[in-house]
């Protein structure tokens, strides 16, 4: 049975790429037929599910405003796709506004940092903050935006991911004995 999703009508170009080329790409890899309308409807026709899924959370990442070279690294057993809808948690546009600027920071580097720290990649697109990496670094990510929606402070976030990569770095250094 085919999956059906929806991206964004002005994405649908990028998922295709040029020539076709990131949809061939993306057919190949997941042995599957893609069929993707103007608007932004895509069908995903597989015989093997788990790939099925896979590619249904790239062709959401790149929906959501990934490159697409980011978004294959979905491909991985080990990476996930979390999407945070800010409809969830602020009341209106000037609000969402506001904490995505604050998320982004002064020419990217708020987001850079989470990124570095949190071992992720992010994409702020439309209403949704969405993070792929491992399930760790998921996990700090998200703990670090949810900090911003409660109105932490900067500093006080950096501090939070600072600590935890220190945290890691001596776990994985000197693991703990069993």
């Amino acid at each position: 049975m085919p999956l059906l999703i929806s991206i964004p009508e002005e994405r649908v170009p990028i998922l295709i790429g040029k020539k076709g080329e990131i949809k061939k790409e993306l057919e190949n890899r997941a042995k599957c037929t893609l069929s993707i309308s103007q608007r932004g409807d895509v069908q995903i026709i597989s015989e093997d599910v788990s790939e099925e899924w896979k590619l249904r959370d790239i062709i959401l990442a790149i929906g959501r405003g990934f490159n697409p070279d980011i978004a294959m690294k979905l491909f991985s057993d080990d990476l996930y796709l979390e999407i945070i809808s800010l409809r969830d948690y602020l009341k209106n546009e000037r609000a969402m506004q506001r904490q995505k600027a604050r998320i982004i920071g002064t020419q990217g580097k708020t987001k850079k940092t989470i990124e570095e720290l949190a071992g992720v990649n992010l994409s702020i697109y439309g209403h949704t903050i969405s993070i792929i990496g491992d399930q760790k670094g998921l996990t700090l990510a998200k703990d670090a935006i949810m900090m911003f929606l409660e109105g932490k402070t900067h500093s006080t976030i950096y501090t939070f991911l600072e600590q935890q990569a220190r945290m890691d770095k001596m776990f994985l250094g000197n693991p703990p004995e069993v």
